[in-house]
Formats: structure tokens, sequence, C-alpha cells
């Protein structure tokens, strides 16, 4: 099938992206890593020792970013004691190529079968952290684009009220428009602050904003 103008146009904006090329220079497995750097930079995320879950983790640019930032190697710290490990857990419906230190979970993390492993994987300890790029696969119809797009971030909630430990945060990817308002009460219902974060790497054009709850309050 011959690609259209509008492919073959997508395509080559691609490819000019700054975001892709540093990606690529850097070995970074997406360009949405850049998104959590800045996020991270901004409001300190994560931390050495950390336990992170990544939702919708596929690529695994979020995932890869958490790993690098909260890992801990088993040395000991200056003052004698021995660091906390950290841990992350990758979810996602799509297969994704192993991370060093990562547990990767593939499937539908609201089945249960799914969310019994990912809990297992967490043995009894809380995250600190919950992270979510997930989106609904865009039709570009607003009107079934939009509530599929919030219905995820309310999974996001659902997943950390059972997950998060208090004082935890989540970051979440949503899409201004209707029911955002609606969303960010239930952050700020659920956390002792919420920031609305639109990092440079979120592409001028899209509609994306990022909801980040900190301090859960349990």
């Amino acid at each position: 099938m011959k690609p259209t103008k509008s492919s073959a146009r997508s395509r080559a904006e691609h490819e000019a992206d700054e975001f892709v090329k540093r990606a690529r220079a850097e070995g970074l497995r997406s360009r949405a890593s850049y998104k959590l750097l800045e996020v991270d930079a901004r409001f300190g995320l994560l931390a050495q020792g950390m336990t992170v879950v990544d939702l919708g983790a596929a690529p695994g640019g979020w995932s890869q970013v958490a790993a690098e930032k909260s890992l801990a190697n088993s040395a000991k710290s200056k003052a004698g004691k021995t660091n906390r490990q950290g841990q992350v857990i990758s979810v996602d419906l799509l297969p994704m190529a192993p991370l060093p230190g990562v547990t990767c979970i593939q499937g539908d993390f609201t089945e249960q079968p799914v969310l019994d492993k990912l809990l297992a994987e967490l043995d009894g300890q809380k995250a600190d952290l919950v992270i979510s790029d997930m989106a609904p696969n865009l039709s570009g119809i607003r009107q079934i684009d939009q509530p599929q797009a919030v219905y995820l971030v309310e999974l996001a909630l659902e997943f950390a009220e059972l997950a998060l430990c208090r004082g935890g945060k989540l970051l979440a990817k949503a899409f201004e428009g209707e029911g955002i308002d609606a969303l960010r009460a239930e952050f700020r219902s659920r956390f002792g602050s919420m920031n609305n974060v639109k990092p440079r790497a979120s592409r001028p054009k899209s509609r994306e904003v990022y909801l980040l709850g900190k301090d859960y309050l349990g």
C-alpha cells in the first residue's frame, strides 16, 4: 500500500524531532523518556531505593529511566549502611524487551491474574511511585478518544489506591478536554498536592498533560 502524503509528512516530522534524535543518540528506548526526566528534574520524583510501578510501560522508555534513577547496587553507603535496593515493575499488554533490573509483566493489570502477579512481585511492599504513560489508540474523534483517555487515568488512580504507600506519588498522562477537571478533583481528594505538567518533550500540538499527585493520603 502506497503511503499517503499525510503519513509521509508525519514520518518526516518524527524523524526530524529533537527528542527522537536524542533518544537514539543516548540509547533511550523512547522520546517519552525525556518527559519523565523533565518531571523528575522539576519535582524530584525518583530516588535511589524506590519501588516504582510503570503502567502501560512498553516500549520501556519510562521503566529505563526509573531503573537508572532508583535501582541501587549492593554496595554500602559512606555511612556504612546497606543501600535499599529499589525495584521497578513494568506492566503492559504488549511484550517488552527485557531491561536490566526491571521485572516485566505482560498483560492487562485490570484482570485479576495479572494484578495478582503484579502484587506478588511487590511481595507485601507498597510502591513509592506509580507512573502511567497509558493512552488509548487514538481515532482522531475527540468524542471517542477523550472518554477512553479519562478511563485510563481512572484505572491508574484505582491501582494507586491499592498499591501506593502513604506519602507516595502518582504521575499519569491525561488529555485536556471533557472530564479533565473531574480527574484533577479526584487527584486533589487523594493527594496532599497535585500539579499539571506539560513537559517540553510533549508535542506542541498535543493536548496531553501529566497529572502529578504527591503525598498520597492513604
